[in-house]
């Protein structure tokens, strides 16, 4: 079956910088363009960033362009979200998502999402 295993959060100073790392298997990965979410109470679901098939293309939103870079490596079934300039802002769960057609849309497949804490 899909699964999708999310590691790399913790607690980080402000500017500081994370990796996370995002498993998949049940799939091809190179299949599927892949995303990025994060989840907080005050802000629901928030796009972060979503990466084309083949790696060439990603997409970012605004609040992280610039400090947040996404990649994959598809021979080791993994999806990277690499954070750096870290701000209490960015503290959420994040989550990797498998898109199922456009990455436009909404991921068919979930994480269970890994907890990233920014400390002021």
């Amino acid at each position: 079956q899909v699964q999708l295993v999310e590691t790399g959060g913790g607690l980080v100073q402000a500017g500081g910088s994370l990796r996370l790392s995002c498993v998949a298997s049940g799939f091809a990965l190179s299949s599927h363009a892949m995303g990025w979410f994060r989840h907080t109470p005050e802000k629901e679901r928030e796009f972060v960033a979503a990466i084309s098939m083949s790696g060439r293309l990603p997409r970012y939103a605004e609040s992280v362009k610039g400090r947040f870079t996404i990649s994959r490596d598809n021979a080791k079934n993994t999806v990277y979200l690499e954070a750096f300039s870290l701000k209490p802002e960015d503290t959420a769960v994040y989550y990797c998502g498998r898109f199922s057609d456009s990455w436009y849309g909404e991921p068919d497949y979930w994480g269970q999402g890994t907890q990233v804490t920014v400390s002021s």
